[in-house]
């Protein structure tokens, strides 16, 4: 603040001024006397006359009051409250509503979500505007607050300023109104002209300001004296002078901190984009306030980050000298801290090595006895006492060992470490059992081979790491079926109420006398409610997720209902390789179920609680029993699989409690058999073989009748049907001959004995139909629509030019059998177009390739979990492509289509967009899961592939 050098007036003609003044004013007074009291005679005159007039004109006066405040509201900022009639502040932008195109570019580029006004002031001048009144509030901002926005977002220095008094606060209108007072000031200031004083005084001060360049200069080396004496890192932070390398002095100038000018330590970036120590800032900070030391923007704790990578990998490179003196070494400023830790570990040594003063030497402190240890440690044990009870309650034990923990570390031996830390959390050095379990598992060793990796071990290291069989076979334990108690009401008919069941014998419960067939076989398995319950306990977490999911509460008891999948396959060729196994047969079946979905009956609705994302992995697929026997061997197979499907039959009519979360909760089951390939199906059904007249295991269409109509059939069969055709098989009531009675049950010649669902099995379909087009392949290489009466001889040279180019061309091995992969490799344009490349007539390229695009068009439809979300377009289209496919069939393949057709053909385009009406999808109640299994098995039994005998 500067004082005028202009002479002020002299003491007369301020005496002068004075009186007239005085006299002005008293005469003013009389004035206004006489006026008050002209004016209270008419008020009083104007109430005796009207006073409703005087009530609308006190109305009016108001109103007009409360309109002019409001005019007064939108001439002022919403946050600083400055007036709009100055010449910067004329740009304005609306308090509420979306932002500006300039802001929304900012903050998209930013990737801010915020795109309104309200959400932007509240985020950087904290002021709530929703709630605002226009009586009260002003609903405009200027543009130095929105310039201060711009600059929060950008990180940016904008020449803007903003008010020291902060955001205003608004008060509603009265007589005695800061708003229209501020402004009715401000509109008078604006129409005085500017006093000659004025400028003088404006020019004294520019005339000042230059002189005292200077002097200011001089205050900033002074503030800059200030603040390295604050933050005094001159001990702890490294000097520029330090660089091994003359660098620019610009470069020099980026690198080091604006505060203490040394090299930059645990460097931190400001929202101005200044560099400082993180250390010398946050002094800094402390001592002098919240703004930036170079630049005074502000500047919190808070909004300090972390320069950009590369900067600091630049930063790192840097080579530098050390420091002390005997020390001529160079290194790098990343390594530094490494490099000196050395320096101090020597110095440490020289300055507490005991010095001998004769007699013998002084022994090592491992080396002393205990006595000894105690004697020469006294000092450091009282030390770590004290603060043990001081700080940690008195646990001397936690305190040590957490300082040996920390040598440790500090040393790199992070092994001992590890090992010390399991001690102390009481876990032990060695592996947890069911750690090894899986180990063993997933490194398929057997038990002699893991024990001796286990006496190895311990004998190498001197330390248990592995643990001993037994202990694996305890923590298998509460893995397998058995462990986890339920119950079940009513109680299951012919099942005991025991539920410690594990592995049991399958062939226990047999009752065996001399007459009955020899059951030569080797059969493990679980009780079936056991292993599902093991299967809901091992979902417990997925299950309680899927309720919170749903928003239903924890403590719902249910009923739950559990869709269950079952599968059942035939495994050929399990002989082990070796050959010490025991004389049973050389195949194997595998029975397994899979829980597809749970839902809960919440008021009038049922809701999926879990849905299985994978439900062809074998890691869901587990695993109910295990046979060495052929799935031909109907015997075998109905004496080893009865007890569970009357296991089964009995859970369909009784709820399982069990406990889950704390809570019991009730269970229902649905079993649903679609698992089966068609051998099996037959098999478990009682129909007849593939090769029968009736050729669909959910049609009674025979194979005539199916080749004539090739799309238009529906599913009709089903177990309870079977059975009720058995009784008529076997009882033949009408008296019929055997191809009457056989017409009548359309195939059924055995007793049915595990329901399944009628379905197709959409890896096998896909099999059989890829071994179809294998031969439709071989057969367009011979022109066999040509010459109808080919030999064995010429088949068998169009099937080997056929492997032959597609081993060239595809690399595709031949296969004695059809198998999966070879199936997904050979259903491809590559393959048909390679295939065509065999085939003289081009004519016939057209067909064959309409007839692959339109299979891999129905493919995915059968194929995946999900058709009406993962390809609706083709399922719409199936219709269609099935009758086009079935055109082609009976028309450009009529040679070998007439009269006859394939099984999965004909499921392909008879009863594929049935099934998925009623189940929602073919893909997700397929044997995948099974076969998957079927593999562990086979490398289990030390086997890598399938043997082919040929």
């Amino acid at each position: 603040k500067l004082r005028s050098f202009e002479k002020t007036p002299c003491d007369d003609r301020q005496h002068i001024n004075k009186d007239q003044a005085e006299g002005v004013a008293s005469s003013k007074k009389e004035i206004i006397l006489h006026n008050d009291e002209a004016v209270l005679r008419g008020e009083k005159a104007e109430l005796m006359g009207n006073r409703q007039a005087l009530e609308k004109e006190a109305h009016d006066m108001k109103t007009q009051d409360n309109r002019a405040h409001q005019n007064n509201l939108k001439q002022l900022c919403r946050i600083c409250g400055v007036s709009f009639k100055t010449d910067y502040y004329k740009r304005t932008h609306p308090v509420h509503g979306p932002v500006d195109d300039e802001t929304l570019w900012l903050l998209r580029k930013k990737e801010k979500k915020a795109t309104s006004w309200p959400d932007l002031i509240a985020k950087v001048f904290k002021i709530d505007v929703r709630g605002d009144v226009d009586t009260i509030h002003p609903t405009q901002f200027c543009h130095n607050c929105w310039s201060i926005m711009h600059r929060k977002f950008s990180n940016t220095l904008c020449e803007v300023y903003f008010p020291r008094n902060s955001t205003m606060e608004w008060q509603p209108h009265s007589p005695n109104c800061d708003v229209c007072h501020t402004t009715t000031r401000g509109v008078k200031r604006k129409s005085q002209p500017p006093s000659v004083q004025h400028g003088k005084r404006v020019k004294t001060i520019v005339e000042r300001a230059r002189l005292n360049r200077g002097v200011k200069n001089q205050a900033q080396i002074n503030k800059k004296n200030v603040m390295k004496e604050i933050v005094s890192c001159k001990n702890t932070h490294l000097s520029t002078k330090l660089l091994a390398v003359d660098y620019p002095v610009d470069f020099i100038k980026s690198i080091s901190c604006q505060i203490c000018d040394h090299i930059l330590a645990d460097p931190v970036e400001t929202t101005c984009r200044h560099l400082f120590c993180r250390t010398c800032i946050l002094k800094c900070i402390k001592v002098m306030g919240s703004y930036c030391p170079s630049c005074w923007y502000p500047c919190f704790p808070t909004d300090l980050v972390t320069p950009v990578k590369s900067f600091l990998n630049i930063l790192d490179s840097l080579g530098i000298r050390c420091p002390i003196k005997e020390c001529d070494e160079e290194i790098l400023y990343g390594k530094y801290g490494q490099h000196i830790s050395s320096h101090k570990e020597m110095k440490e040594r020289e300055l507490y090595s005991h010095i001998n003063k004769g007699g013998r030497p002084r022994q090592h402190l491992l080396s002393l006895t205990r006595r000894a240890q105690k004697h020469r440690l006294r000092e450091l044990k009282r030390q770590v006492k004290a603060f043990a009870e001081k700080e940690e309650g008195g646990d001397i034990k936690a305190v040590c060992m957490t300082l040996f923990l920390l040598a440790l570390r500090a040393k790199n031996e992070h092994r001992q470490a590890d090992e010390l830390e399991a001690i102390m959390q009481g876990r032990g050095s060695g592996l947890h059992p069911a750690v090894c379990l899986a180990i063993r598992v997933n490194t398929f060793l057997s038990c002699s081979q893991y024990h001796k990796m286990y006496r190895t071990v311990k004998a190498v290291t001197g330390r248990q790491i592995f643990q001993p069989l037994h202990a694996l076979r305890t923590a298998e334990k509460a893995l397998l079926p058995g462990y986890h108690p339920f119950e079940w009401k009513p109680p299951l008919k012919n099942v005991s109420t025991n539920t410690e069941v594990g592995i049991i014998d399958g062939l226990s419960g047999l009752p065996l006398s001399i007459d009955d067939y020899p059951v030569d076989t080797i059969a493990k398995r679980f009780r079936y409610d056991a292993a599902l319950v093991c299967a809901l306990k091992d979902m417990e977490e997925e299950i309680l997720e899927g309720m919170k999911a749903k928003n239903l509460d924890d403590y719902l008891n249910g009923p739950f209902t559990v869709v269950v999948k079952e599968s059942c396959d035939g495994m050929g060729d399990v002989s082990e390789k070796h050959g010490s196994g025991p004389a049973v047969p050389e195949k194997a079946v595998r029975f397994s179920f899979t829980v597809m979905n749970i839902a809960i009956a919440h008021g009038n609705e049922s809701k999926r609680i879990f849905e299985e994302v994978k439900p062809n992995s074998e890691l869901c697929c587990k695993p109910l029993c295990l046979m060495l026997a052929d799935e031909s061997d109907h015997e075998t197979l109905t004496a080893i699989l009865s007890p569970l499907i009357a296991e089964r039959e009995a859970m369909k009519n009784s709820e399982l409690l069990l406990e889950m979360g704390g809570i019991l909760r009730t269970f229902r089951f649905v079993f649903r058999g679609t698992g089966y390939d068609e051998k099996l199906v037959r098999e478990v059904e009682g129909l007849e073989a593939s090769g029968s007249t009736y050729i669909c295991t959910l049609c009674d269409a025979t194979r005539l009748e199916a080749s004539q109509n090739l799309v238009f059939h529906s599913i009709t069969r089903s177990h309870a049907e079977n059975l009720e055709r058995y009784e008529i098989w076997r009882s033949n009531p009408y008296h019929e001959s055997v191809d009457e009675l056989r017409d009548r049950v359309k195939g059924v010649s055995a007793k049915p004995f595990i329901e399944t669902v009628p379905s197709i099995d959409a890896l096998h379909c896909d099999i059989g139909n890829a071994a179809e087009f294998y031969r439709i392949f071989q057969m367009e290489i011979g022109e066999l629509y040509k010459n109808p009466d080919a030999s064995k001889e010429e088949r068998k040279r169009w099937q080997l030019t056929l492997d032959k180019h597609l081993r060239k061309k595809m690399n595709l091995k031949p296969m004695m059998r059809m198998t999966g992969n070879f199936a997904r490799k050979l259903m491809s344009k590559e393959t048909v177009e390679a295939v065509c490349e065999l085939i003289k007539c081009e004519e016939r390229h057209e067909p064959l390739k309409e007839l692959m695009d339109l299979y891999l068009k129905m493919k995915p439809v059968w194929r995946s979990s999900c058709p009406g979300k993962e390809c609706p377009e083709l399922l719409c289209q199936y219709s269609y492509n099935s009758q086009r496919f079935a055109e082609l069939l009976s028309t450009k393949f009529k040679y070998r289509y007439e009269g006859k057709i394939t099984n999965y053909f004909h499921k392909t385009l008879a009863h594929v967009p049935e099934i998925i009406e009623r189940d929602g999808s073919i893909g997700a109640w397929a044997s995948e899961g099974n076969e998957s299994g079927n593999k562990l098995f086979r490398r289990f039994r030390k086997m890598n592939a399938r043997q082919s005998k040929c």
